[in-house]
């Protein structure tokens, strides 16, 4: 469903994540979250979130759903984006009550995938400067066509590249003059074969990340932006609240079965466009 809230008046004024003011009246922002496994407490009757609820191996009680909704609605807020990709979130209760919980007025698009583990991709956007047209699902992606500040565009949601490859040709091929977003998993993606540049390519090259493993740290979500579009900046959104002191990695929410109740354990991407 693409429910909305109250919206704001029509405004593209954006803040610079974490910066408190006004930097800018001509950029857009997007940005992309994976929110770690956002399950809700209710058990699923088509796969098996059983460690997700309250008598689970988890004990994933309403209590700390609403902890990490609070959270990630915080980063949210402070990444102040008109339009945000979601992967990890279970059904559209999960997302509304992520909506309901951020301070700016977000609508919402979520569809089901089918996926083993029941989580799905979504998008938030301001219905102001965004408004979705033809929606498709597939195996671990979801494209959203649609108007971005009255120009076309069409976006890909990814959390499993395996096929998005496949969907940018068709979209180059059925529509070759709109501009194409992809975010989230791209590994398998070329960019350049498809006319596209990856806003995270400078912060990457200067060993930044929004994953960390025994190796370092790791680009795994990226952002890939039309390169009729003019890219201001991309990066990883990066704060102490969101961080372990003691590792200097992201804070997940578990470690393997032990609550430690962080956001979660991949850091927002994010991006601007002129």
């Amino acid at each position: 469903m693409t429910p909305c809230r109250a919206l704001l008046p029509l405004f593209a004024i954006l803040m610079f994540p974490g910066t408190g003011g006004l930097r800018a009246q001509t950029r857009l922002g997007v940005a992309f979250y994976d929110t770690d496994h956002l399950y809700d407490t209710v058990p699923a009757l088509f796969y098996n979130d059983e460690k997700y609820t309250p008598d689970g191996e988890l004990h994933w009680t309403a209590a700390r759903y609403d902890r990490k909704i609070a959270a990630i609605a915080s980063v949210i807020d402070s990444l102040g984006m008109p339009l945000v990709g979601l992967a990890g979130v279970e059904n559209e209760q999960v997302v509304r009550d992520l909506a309901a919980r951020c301070t700016a007025p977000y609508c919402y698009l979520h569809r089901t995938l089918n996926t083993l583990d029941g989580l799905d991709l979504a998008l938030l956007y301001y219905g102001d400067l965004f408004v979705p047209g033809r929606i498709e699902t597939g195996w671990g992606y979801l494209l959203v066509e649609g108007e971005l500040a009255g120009r076309p565009v069409a976006i890909v949601l990814s959390r499993q590249s395996r096929f998005v490859p496949g969907l940018l040709e068709e979209l180059r091929e059925r529509q070759p003059g709109v501009p194409l977003l992809a975010m989230g998993r791209t590994e398998t993606v070329a960019p350049a074969r498809f006319g596209l540049r990856d806003a995270l390519r400078r912060a990457e090259r200067v060993g930044r990340g929004n994953v960390r493993s025994r190796s370092g740290w790791r680009m795994r979500d990226r952002i890939l932006i039309d390169t009729a579009l003019q890219v201001a900046g991309g990066d990883v959104y990066a704060r102490r609240r969101l961080f372990d002191e003691r590792t200097g990695s992201p804070l997940p929410t578990y470690r393997r079965t032990r609550y430690v109740g962080g956001a979660g354990y991949a850091l927002p991407v994010f991006a601007y466009l002129e």
